[in-house]
């Protein structure tokens, strides 16, 4: 009569206001480190104001480009990172007040420090 395993999250607005919340602590916390090794001592909360701009374009083209079948996984992949970078980009040379000239690279930066971190992470906690 009831399942043995229940699903907590259900995708509601809970679970997508935590999951933006981790999203952009973690890329936060990547785009400071890649900033503080780039440009040196930077405020923090710089990258806390750049870190919603790719986590919305990404959360929201995962969801509903990608897993919504719109495109296939492939293009969707890669549509959405190009769309995160470039949004990461414009948002890091809006709040660092960067040219492009240095914020194309700090955006190449960030997402290395980020794919280096969520490998890292995977590796230890074996998120997939």
């Amino acid at each position: 009569m009831f399942p043995l395993q229940a699903d907590v999250t259900g995708g509601g607005p809970l679970a997508i206001v935590v999951t933006f919340f981790i999203v952009a602590a973690f890329y936060a916390f990547t785009l400071h480190l890649a900033a503080v090794f780039f440009i040196g001592e930077v405020k923090s909360q710089r990258a806390a104001y750049v870190s919603p701009a790719p986590t919305i374009v990404s959360l929201l083209l995962q969801r509903y480009g990608v897993d919504s079948g719109i495109v296939s996984p492939g293009i969707g992949v890669l549509v959405t990172l190009v769309a995160t970078f470039v949004a990461d980009a414009i948002a890091i040379s809006y709040v660092y007040r960067l040219r492009w000239s240095s914020a194309v690279p700090l955006a190449v930066l960030h997402f290395a420090f980020a794919a280096i971190m969520g490998i890292a992470l995977n590796g230890i906690f074996g998120f997939v």
